[in-house]
């Protein structure tokens, strides 16, 4: 198909082909009918390097960029018109000539714990063993409960719930929003405090990924975006564009806006949880990135660009 940017009959949506990310870009087609309903728009999966391998630590094989590379490249193609990603896993510098087009309104951006017993986080065995992909979550889980043991847990939630069920761990934590939207909020154990486990970099918030002169789609797209949403995800990847992160580093930030008034949190800790610089800033929604930059600044002198150097070095 050949790139086109004027108005058209036929929309080609790209999705990875999990059932998470099927039910977010089915959700998200239907608001994109509702706006034109004159425009049909179709499914294509594209399956990524992160679908593809499953059983290795993303921080060995090149971080969240994973599941999105094969999807940007379709989209450069001009293959797909626009794309639908968990805004979690679009790294923080895009490709040149692509946009994040659209931000629909974010849902819950919580880590939830589901525990084979239904014991909360704080009253698990001690010892027990938790499955997590996530640096993020697994630095500030051991920040407050050093003698649990973290072990890797990858592949999509159907399989991640499974493994709990056959006991190859005590408890798992996975993002809350997921599991709303798979109908599956029945499985949370409890819901995990900001203070205990800060979200991921737009956890609970969707990516509309397109290209950046493409007029007709961004013209469909804008209709469908979430001032608020687009605002707090702006601060928080504005904090982590500064601090170069990626899954390698335990990088965690969410923001939140009450009014005018704009809070962002973040921190940056060491992948074994002794250390967690934690800091937050307010400011007001038109700092939203100058927050972010400033917020990552302020934690990178207290001692999280010591953290930046070991950790890249022995990667």
């Amino acid at each position: 198909m050949s790139i086109q940017n004027g108005r058209r009959s036929t929309l080609v949506l790209g999705t990875r082909g999990s059932k998470l990310a099927l039910c977010q870009s089915e959700w998200f087609q239907s608001k994109v009918q509702e706006v034109v309903p004159d425009v049909r728009v179709l499914l294509k999966k594209v399956q990524t390097s992160g679908d593809r391998i499953v059983d290795v630590p993303l921080a060995k094989i090149g971080g969240k960029g994973l599941f999105v590379k094969e999807i940007e490249d379709a989209l450069s193609a001009g293959e797909i018109d626009f794309a639908v990603h968990s805004m979690k896993d679009v790294p923080a510098q895009l490709p040149e000539g692509l946009d994040i087009l659209c931000i629909p309104q974010r849902e819950d951006a919580r880590d939830a714990l589901i525990s084979r017993e239904g014991r909360s986080f704080q009253n698990l065995p001690f010892g027990a063993n938790i499955g997590t992909a996530s640096l993020r979550r697994q630095a500030q889980l051991l920040h407050v409960r050093p003698d649990l043991k973290v072990a890797v847990l990858r592949g999509n939630l159907d399989t991640r719930l499974r493994k709990l069920k056959e006991g190859q761990f005590d408890a798992i934590v996975l993002a809350a929003a997921g599991l709303h939207r798979l109908g599956w909020s029945q499985t949370i154990t409890e819901y995990l405090p900001s203070i205990l486990s800060l979200p991921a970099i737009g956890q609970g918030a969707l990516g509309i990924e397109g290209r950046t002169n493409d007029a007709f789609v961004r013209s469909i797209l804008i209709r469908l975006n979430h001032r608020a949403t687009e605002t707090t995800v702006t601060a928080e990847r504005a904090f982590l564009y500064r601090l170069e992160g990626g899954c390698q580093v335990p990088i965690a930030a969410h923001a939140t806006l009450s009014g005018d008034q704009l809070v962002l949190e973040g921190l940056v800790a060491t992948v074994d949880g002794k250390t967690v610089i934690r800091d937050q800033m307010e400011g007001t929604h038109q700092q939203a990135h100058a927050l972010g930059v400033q917020l990552a600044e302020r934690l990178l002198s207290r001692g999280g660009d010591k953290i930046l150097r070991e950790i890249y070095g022995s990667a």
